[in-house]
């Protein structure tokens, strides 16, 4: 809304996303905030972070594995090609000896040589494997915490930003695994392995390595610290530039319709120059880094020098001793300098890590991160779940009340209702209230604060919807959001997304239902049904729920944006599935589909903090009060979820209850 310059609660993702958006936050309240059951999870410090992309899993425990065999290999490769170049120059210098006494020694120094390069073309290979293995675990997590959450991530996380996390962050985890994980374990095996290599020669050189050594790290945390700042203000500047494109593509029809198309160019030139200008500031401490830590690296290997070469010219020291130590101590600050550069390289990963990592969180609950196993609590939402009954006898909503991550109201507060088979009950209530979350808790995809939803099967036992497998609670289930999505493929297709197995006529029945006995099977639909009306595309959805058969039938505003033939047709697609013996709940604010209900249930919400009562305000809807309530119904799709909202929310009767603070228009 905010691309067509109207009011907005808040900004959720486009499509399907936008069935369970719920209202913004209310103004901050001295109260204490109410308890909710989804409690943000805390940001991991960058230690800890590490350590759980150290050990998410065996490939990322496999890479650090590999790294340190590769270390200490490496090392032990440095250390002697060291020592025979160090005695190759001396014998030839002090000895005179001729290039046949040499070649032994220059023999194994090139297999030294080429045994370092030989580990580090493997250990790249090798980290670049174990990265893919780790991201394809990574990245299937994340899809299916996706799909855990359902439309609610969608609500309150950009679906552009969730794709960004998906895929580029991700990817950005080969600096970290291929580059970042090697060097950091050279950095600390590399310089003990050379101090204690030259006190056994040269003490001297030893304590100066030991000494100079410590000052590359506080450095190195030092600009760390301040790169951090920095680092995440791009990913953050990424993730904006990605939702702003990502509405203004999906968009476009609405912004043309309304002359806005040519505005958002000053906005998308504005948030890219935002993140060229996080990126140039990136790089410009990654620069200034490098600087620093080579600055700091040759004065050190010139301490050791002058000191080496004093004690030569007054004999205290031999000249092989001499050559190994200056030879031998630039490897001891390599790898620190190295990790200092891989330290930036990764950043982009790492700052995509916590994000995943906090998505996970939210999704999963308590974890096992080392397995990626669910912990066995009954509590957990990933412990073992139950069957839903054979036969459903009925639905039962019990006092359910839901409060929303950073809102002092529950929506909805203290819901109640038993659907039996045949029955075709509407919820009714004022925008913001929680018709949409009390779908998502019968679905799953919220859990309530108070309260419960539970299936009765025909022994009348009453089973919790959350201690019910997923995947088998949902297979029970036909639902039509508020927005049905619609891919790129064929009309049929998007119809027999509900039930694959359908066949061409079932699905030909089905839109005959709703009114789109004319549209053709085999008609290719645009990204998100573009060239479709709204109405179609919310019959599509209709359509799509019909030919699944299912014994529970849930519909957010089915009706929204029809005309009354379409309504009517609609409604009585609805009322034959009830007849066939479905349980159907039906979100309604129009009054055909409320008079077709056989019985309605009120949906309020209730304040928690001061100022925020039960009946606030004048008594007006958000919507009365939006400038969007007069926009016409006819347009085509929108941005982040405006297209229904344009097509449908505002063709209907403005409510007079009143709405919660913070309510969407």
């Amino acid at each position: 809304m905010d691309l067509l310059d109207l009011p907005q609660a808040r900004h959720g993702a486009a499509g399907e996303g936008a069935a369970l958006t719920e209202p913004t936050p209310a103004p901050p309240s001295t109260a204490p905030a109410p308890t909710s059951s989804r409690t943000p999870q805390p940001r991991d410090s960058a230690a800890r972070l590490q350590r759980r992309l150290l050990t998410t899993g065996g490939a990322a425990t496999a890479a650090l594995a590999a790294a340190v065999a590769v270390g200490l290999l490496g090392t032990a490769l440095a250390i002697a090609q060291a020592w025979l170049l160090a005695h190759a120059i001396a014998t030839a210098f002090q000895g005179g000896a001729g290039v046949d006494s040499l070649a032994p020694g220059l023999s194994l120094l090139a297999l030294a040589l080429a045994g370092r390069a030989g580990l580090g073309w493997a250990s790249e290979v090798a980290a670049v494997r174990i990265s893919a293995r780790v991201k394809g675990d990574l990245r299937g997590r994340v899809m299916a915490a996706a799909v855990a959450q359902g439309p609610r991530l969608a609500a309150e996380r950009s679906s552009a930003r969730t794709a960004l996390l998906a895929t580029r962050g991700l990817d950005a985890l080969d600096g970290f695994y291929a580059r970042y994980v090697p060097q950091l374990v050279l950095a600390v095996i590399v310089p003990v392995a050379v101090v204690v290599c030259l006190a056994g020669v040269d003490l001297v050189a030893a304590a100066t390595v030991a000494l100079t050594v410590p000052l590359i790290p506080v450095f190195m945390v030092l600009i760390g610290r301040m790169s951090t700042t920095h680092r995440d203000r791009r990913w953050a500047a990424l993730g904006r530039l990605a939702h702003r494109f990502a509405d203004v593509v999906a968009g476009l029809p609405t912004l043309r319709a309304f002359g806005r198309a040519d505005a958002q160019v000053a906005t998308l030139r504005r948030v890219t120059d935002a993140y060229r200008a996080s990126t140039i500031a990136t790089l410009r401490i990654a620069f200034l880094s490098a600087m620093v830590l080579e600055l700091l690296a040759t004065i050190s290997v010139a301490l050791v020098a002058v000191g080496v070469g004093l004690r030569l010219q007054a004999g205290d020291l031999g000249l092989e001793v001499g050559l190994f130590a200056l030879v031998l101590a630039p490897e001891a600050y390599l790898p620190l300098r190295r990790l200092g550069a891989e330290f930036h390289a990764a950043e982009e990963g790492v700052a995509a890590a916590r994000d995943v990592f906090a998505l996970l969180d939210e999704a999963t609950g308590d974890r096992d991160w080392a397995t990626g196993r669910p912990e066995a609590s009954p509590a957990s939402p990933g412990a073992l779940r139950g069957e839903p009954p054979a036969r459903i006898a009925a639905l039962r909503i019990d006092g359910v009340s839901v409060v929303q991550p950073g809102r002092d109201v529950e929506a909805p507060a203290d819901a109640s209702a038993e659907v039996g088979p045949g029955e075709v009950v509407a919820v009714t209530g004022p925008s913001g209230a929680g018709k949409s979350t009390l779908l998502g808790a019968v679905l799953g995809f919220v859990t309530p604060t108070a309260g419960r939803v539970a299936v009765v099967g025909d022994d009348g036992a009453a089973l919790d919807v959350i201690a019910l497998d997923p995947d088998a609670w949902l297979a029970r289930i036909a639902w039509v959001p508020q927005v049905p999505y619609l891919a790129p493929v064929s009309v049929a297709d998007n119809v027999r997304l509900g039930a694959p197995g359908a066949s061409d006529e079932a699905i030909a029945a089905a839109l005959a239902a709703v009114g789109l006995g004319d549209l053709p099977l085999g008609r290719i639909l645009g990204e998100r049904g573009s060239g479709l009306s709204g109405g179609q595309r919310r019959r599509i959805g209709v359509a799509r729920a019909l030919v699944r058969r299912a014994p529970v039938l849930l519909l957010d505003e089915p009706t929204a944006g029809l005309d009354v033939e379409a309504e009517r047709r609609v409604l009585a697609a609805v009322r034959a599935e009830a007849d066939r013996g479905a349980i159907v709940l039906l979100v309604a604010h129009r009054p055909g589909a409320v008079e077709e209900a056989d019985r309605t249930v009120a949906v309020r919400w209730r304040g928690l903090g001061p100022g925020t009562g039960d009946e606030p305000g004048d008594g007006r809807s958000p919507a009365a009060e939006s400038p969007a309530a007069e926009l016409p119904a006819a347009v085509g799709p929108g941005v982040g979820g405006v297209a229904e909202a344009v097509a449908g929310e505002f063709a209907e009767p403005v409510a007079t209850a009143p709405a919660p603070p913070g309510s969407r228009p």
